[in-house]
């Protein structure tokens, strides 16, 4: 296991530098919200920068940040450089992370903090890292908790939930975009039944302290969801919920059959209740966000009118803007936003790369308000300014992809590309 302590150049003394006090309390804030637009008495500062990699992330009892990172290529040709784990931390209580702690021999998505462990979850497996209380590194090797997972073609990144009772969860995705004969081919048919749908395509649970599991250890607790990146489990009601990436090329498969437009706009970016058995229809189904219905798919002969076996398939609670890409999901439970916060979900989206030749969209974070102990049915946006401009380049977007709460009811926020972590506060109004 590899370990390198990273202090901050020139970057980040800077930035402490032109930090402001806003509002009552002791908020400090960048004086831009490092580039984001959040309603009226938040702000934001910029924790970090340049955590290559940053996918998920969990906040300590202490305020230390430890983020997931991928494996990346400085370029197409580049050999692949390891990513692990970033633990940040602020020594000095500027709001600036000051010490930077790397460490692990393989890159992965999910990442949970429970009791005195780091769980880890790269594309094919679960790990299980000791660490002491205040500790940024482990304390020794990890336990292979899960092993195997499959992780090649699409879809490859795992997250991971634990329950209550010591159930570990994991979104496994799709390898395709839709269980296609001749994957991305236009006009070709779906098989049927999918085969894909037995190793993937759902939500598997494991027994969290058990060492040594493989997949057929598991059980498929949730079916038919393509790509369930954003998953967490309400803190209250130990419910399962997701946000689910929807299919693509709706008008490059079949254009006989849906317009540029029509491909555009649908299918929707579900945001689900998950209970064990619940199938929610890849790759026979998908969901129209115009119409609030689920049709056939066309690879299995739908025409965009057609329900068929769609009706029998589980619905949404929110049926979100096509090729948004949900990430990442949190409920909020603190006392530092306003009550009206309080059970509420904020969920993390990606953008899109697919609405062409109609603008990108997406590369923001929404909140769902609670209805009662359970998510509602409506949205709005709470932070926006991630993409600079409609055509902007990597290197001056950022792009939402993890959240969490830290121990004062704040929110983080990750950024994949510049690796960008925000502290979101409440200032008052």
């Amino acid at each position: 296991m590899s370990t390198r302590r990273f202090r901050s150049g020139l970057l980040l003394p800077i930035l402490a530098g032109l930090l402001s006090a806003c509002g009552t309390g002791d908020e400090l804030c960048a004086p831009d919200n490092g580039g984001l637009s959040l309603p009226e008495g938040f702000c934001a500062i910029v924790v970090a920068d340049a955590v290559a990699g940053a996918r998920h992330l969990e906040v300590a009892a202490n305020g230390d940040v430890f983020v997931a990172r991928r494996n990346l290529r400085e370029s197409r040709d580049a050999p692949l450089v390891a990513g692990g784990v970033a633990v940040l931390r602020d020594t000095d209580g500027d709001g600036v992370a000051d010490r930077r702690e790397l460490w692990g021999e393989n890159g992965g998505n999910g990442i949970v903090l429970d009791g005195g462990f780091v769980y880890f979850a790269p594309d094919d497996a679960v790990l299980r890292y000791p660490i002491e209380e205040g500790s940024m590194t482990p304390s020794g090797a990890p336990d292979t908790i899960v092993s195997g997972l499959p992780a090649d073609r699409n879809h490859a990144a795992k997250t991971i939930v634990i329950g209550p009772d010591r159930s570990l969860y994991v979104n496994i995705g799709s390898p395709s975009n839709a269980c296609m004969q001749q994957a991305r081919t236009a006009g070709s048919p779906g098989m049927d039944p999918c085969p894909e749908r037995e190793t993937r395509a759902g939500i598997w649970r494991f027994d969290a302290d058990a060492v040594g599991q493989t997949q057929e250890d598991g059980v498929r607790f949730a079916a038919g969801l393509r790509n369930t990146v954003a998953l967490r489990m309400h803190p209250t009601t130990h419910v399962l919920y997701g946000a689910v990436h929807g299919r693509d090329q709706l008008h490059d498969m079949f254009p006989d059959r849906f317009t540029v437009d029509q491909s555009t706009e649908k299918p929707s970016e579900e945001f689900v209740r998950l209970d064990e058995g619940s199938d929610f229809g890849w790759p026979y189904c998908y969901h129209d966000p115009e119409t609030g219905e689920k049709y056939l798919a066309p690879e299995f002969g739908g025409d965009g009118h057609e329900v068929g076996r769609c009706g029998e398939m589980d619905m949404p609670i929110i049926g979100f803007p096509a090729h948004w890409a949900p990430n990442d999901l949190v409920f909020y439970q603190g006392s530092r936003f306003p009550a009206r916060y309080q059970g509420g979900a904020f969920i993390a989206f990606h953008g899109s790369w697919n609405r062409a030749p109609n603008p990108q969209d997406g590369y923001r974070v929404v909140f769902v308000p609670a209805e009662g102990d359970h998510p509602g049915s409506t949205w709005e946006v709470f932070a926006d300014g991630f993409r600079s401009a409609a055509g902007g380049s990597e290197d001056t977007m950022t792009r939402p992809v993890g959240l969490a709460l830290g121990p004062d009811g704040s929110l983080y926020i990750s950024d994949s590309v510049r690796g960008r972590v925000w502290r979101v506060v409440y200032r008052g109004s």
